[in-house]
């Protein structure tokens, strides 16, 4: 489980947080008995970076319009788009 303080003792104790974020790796932080932020370390903060460049996105037929679908259905494979 990972490491839970309220929002307002992160706010009373950042220094200290901002210590112990290098240990715990992420500190989540709560309102009401919600997560509602997070601290991250910057080794946390690397490698989500690192994973969001990763990312890709998925595109299904149906957020094609008629040009891209008429452009796609012509496409000869193999040959160099102009």
């Amino acid at each position: 489980m990972a490491h839970q303080v309220p929002a307002s003792a992160f706010s009373r104790q950042f220094g200290k947080i901002r210590e112990d974020v290098y240990e715990a790796g992420v500190i989540e932080v709560t309102a009401h008995d919600r997560v509602v932020g997070a601290y991250i370390s910057p080794k946390e903060l690397e490698r989500f970076n690192r994973l969001k460049k990763m990312e890709r996105d998925v595109v299904t037929f149906s957020d094609f319009d008629d040009d891209m679908l008429a452009e796609l259905r012509d496409t000869q494979w193999g040959v160099i788009s102009k």
